[in-house]
């Protein structure tokens, strides 16, 4: 395929009065500054600069070229419950075109017929509406979208707490506290639509909920010492704390909702039925994966370390993934808090697994030069910089509206990263005034991927 030198850089835009958002239109150069000097100068150190890109790739290619994805791709993240954000960000792909109010009013382009939909993770938790951003996604799906689902810290930890909710082992005694108060408005989804219309019920009182689903005092001894040598020992020192808060934030939550805990037990019950194997959502845990890779760029909800950077450059995706599937079925636990867990939670911290030199050599021994991911929010539209040395587009534009409450955000979210044949990046986010445009081929030469791995 030959490269078009004028290509058209934003996407057409089909049924915008149906999202009640503004979207960037004009496109400007990404990164926007070219030199550290003018970083500096600005005091814009939001992306790397141009220089710094181009170091990058001389130093991890040398003459050598990356390969890039032959179809087009659709990086969605941290979307959290809000399917009316997942709509906007569906139309700024250009990938739909919105033809009314109602959720399944759309059609899929032509160009969304030969792409894949990347979906990065973080579905679950905070609101407004779990249930209808995953019947969104079933919608999607349904459509003939090629969609692949990747696991988010809120998906698994949603996942872990109905597998386990009610064990009294010390490692799993706390799992269902664990999920913490942005899982009540799941509950309060679910009881409203699955228990109130059956009609008036008896329900658990407060205390019976906190024998069945809660751990017990001693459980703050019991778990540093089962776990010891499995964890570091300043993640149980943060565990061990940050569940006593958790206690304390979930009663203050359920008051907040008008849900007492016999209310929330009751649509704990029906959650494992609707999620767990045989239910109405059970396609969704089991459809993710952990990361894909299309050429040299690894999609993943948010990081790797040096166990999983190896893994990937000795056995490959494929077997990673599958590695990732058996630890679902056998182990949870493990997987949680291992390097498999740390793919969906690093924010490369001091208290996050490492990755170091050895790290970076596995990737790029590998052939994977960049890292596009979410998890991490921003907000200013996408953001292009250097993690431990290698590069990261990452792409939670925090979307979803109580985020963006938190953060002080005005208006409606949407945002999606958009990856061109091309060899375009564009980063499209309501909070931008410009579509991100970056034009791989100012830093890397580049050959063709025959196919996502």
């Amino acid at each position: 395929m030959t490269f078009d030198p004028h290509p058209t850089i934003t996407p057409r835009y089909r049924g915008t009065e149906w999202i009640g958002a503004e979207l960037p239109h004009e496109p400007e150069r990404w990164p926007k500054l070219r030199t550290r000097l003018q970083i500096d100068k600005t005091g814009d150190s939001y992306d790397i600069a141009e220089e710094e890109l181009c170091g990058y790739a001389d130093r991890a290619l040398g003459d050598g070229a990356i390969l890039w994805p032959d179809r087009p791709l659709y990086f969605l993240c941290d979307m959290h419950a809000d399917a009316d954000a997942f709509f906007r960000s569906l139309v700024a792909s250009g990938a739909i075109a919105k033809t009314g109010p109602e959720d399944a009013d759309f059609e899929l382009t032509d160009e969304a017929r030969r792409a894949t939909f990347i979906i990065g993770g973080d579905c679950l938790d905070k609101g407004p509406n779990n249930l209808r951003l995953l019947r969104a996604l079933r919608l999607l799906m349904d459509s003939g979208a090629d969609v692949e689902l990747l696991v988010g810290n809120h998906d698994l930890r949603a996942l872990v707490g109905f597998k386990y909710g009610g064990s009294k082992e010390p490692r799993l005694a706390h799992l269902f506290v664990r999920m913490g108060k942005k899982a009540i408005p799941l509950y309060k989804e679910i009881y409203d639509e699955y228990i109130v219309p059956s009609g008036p019920h008896e329900h658990l009182s407060d205390d019976e909920v906190r024998e069945r689903l809660f751990h017990d005092e001693s459980w703050y001894e019991a778990f540093p010492a089962t776990v010891a040598g499995l964890i570091q020992p300043n993640k149980i020192a943060k565990e061990v704390s940050r569940i006593r808060e958790k206690v304390s934030e979930l009663q203050e939550m359920c008051d907040e909702m008008e849900m007492s805990l016999g209310m929330v037990y009751a649509a704990f019950q029906r959650a494992r039925e609707l999620f767990l194997p045989g239910g109405e959502f059970s396609w969704f845990f089991d459809q993710m994966r952990l990361c894909r890779r299309f050429g040299s760029l690894l999609f993943v909800h948010a990081g790797v370390d040096d166990v999983i950077a190896a893994k990937i450059r000795d056995n490959g995706i494929h077997e990673l993934n599958a590695e990732f599937r058996r630890l679902i079925d056998d182990d949870l636990f493990s997987l949680y808090h291992g390097s498999f867990g740390n793919t969906f939670r690093t924010k490369y911290r001091p208290s996050d697994r490492p990755f170091t030199e050895a790290g970076l050599e596995a990737m790029h021994a590998a052939g994977i030069y960049a890292i596009v991911h979410g998890h991490r929010n921003i907000l200013r539209g996408q953001r292009m910089v250097l993690r431990r040395g290698m590069l990261n587009f990452e792409c939670d534009v925090s979307v979803d509206i109580n985020t963006r409450a938190i953060e002080g955000q005005r208006g409606p979210g949407g945002g999606v990263t958009v990856i061109r044949p091309d060899g375009s990046v564009l980063g499209i986010s309501t909070d931008h005034p410009y579509v991100k445009h970056f034009d791989v081929r100012t830093a890397f030469r580049l050959n063709r991927s025959r196919a996502g791995r």
